[in-house]
């Protein structure tokens, strides 16, 4: 595993719930999305579809700036206007009703139960930093990089390191992503024991510890490799024959699909009409 900046096919947890949803969330499948969301990307349309947020997203994103606006100034969690504070640096009195009542329950919540406070913190991402530095991997003779943003990372006081992914919503925590910090962690740092965990800060849930042994992340990282390699070959395929998207990346239209998803407004697959 080295850094550096030479093109090789990439990999990431979102890549691979792409390719195979988690267990559950097999009704949403579409592999139109990908090709969307990750081929298509620079056209016009659906560039200004992906640089807008959407409702979830938004939600995720301000919960997360929330938590880490807290952990800039404690003292925010001894004042007893430290929510309204907060709030105000969101500026969350410029969002949707839905976005700006979901994220103050979230300020509530933490407030008063500040989980991490008595952490040793090692990183607290804001959540808005960008596209991480990736890792190079090499296996089973293929090359790929691997994406993984790190939300929280602090020490446990046995000396573990301690991943930790912060979520909302109502989507069950997927094991797999937990599996890819801990590949990750054994890169970075192979020398001390990690754990990881997923914190939904909208029902204040923890999940239970994730543990890997070393033919776990093996194969997590086998699989990552193939994906990459997969997602490669079909986008140089779509860029050789564009007339091939849709045999590329086929359509799973579905009334209820297509309502929750962001491309249905360029999809000429889209089973959502707006109703008169």
């Amino acid at each position: 595993m080295v850094f550096n900046s030479r093109w090789l096919p990439f990999a990431s947890f979102s890549l691979m719930s792409e390719f195979t949803p988690a267990v559950g969330e097999e009704y949403w499948h579409c592999d139109m999305k990908r090709g969307f969301k990750r081929v298509r990307k620079k056209e016009p349309e659906i560039a200004a579809i992906l640089n807008r947020d959407t409702t979830v997203q938004r939600i995720g994103l301000l919960a997360q700036q929330g938590v880490y606006d807290f952990h800039q100034d404690n003292r925010l969690l001894d004042d007893l206007d430290g929510i309204d504070r907060v709030a105000r640096t969101l500026k969350l009195e410029q969002e949707v009703p839905v976005v700006r009542e979901r994220v103050l329950q979230v300020l509530d919540n933490y407030y008063n139960q500040p989980f991490l406070r008595d952490r040793k913190i090692l990183k607290l991402s804001r959540g808005d930093e960008g596209i991480p530095t990736p890792l190079e991997v090499h296996t089973d003779n293929l090359s790929f990089k691997l994406f993984a943003a790190i939300d929280c990372l602090f020490l446990e006081e046995n000396g573990a390191l301690h991943i930790l992914d912060f979520k909302t919503g109502k989507s069950d925590f997927d094991l797999r992503q937990g599996y890819i910090y801990l590949l990750i962690a054994r890169y970075l740092y192979p020398n001390q024991k990690s754990v990881a965990s997923f914190y939904n800060l909208e029902s204040c849930k923890w999940s239970e510890l994730v543990t890997a042994t070393p033919l776990q992340l093996n194969a997590i990282q086998s699989n990552l490799a193939r994906i990459a390699q997969k997602h490669d070959a079909q986008t140089q395929q779509y860029r050789r024959n564009s007339t091939e998207f849709e045999r590329i990346f086929p359509p799973n239209p579905g009334k209820g699909r297509c309502k929750h998803c962001q491309f249905h407004s360029v999809c000429k697959f889209s089973a959502w009409e707006v109703s008169a």
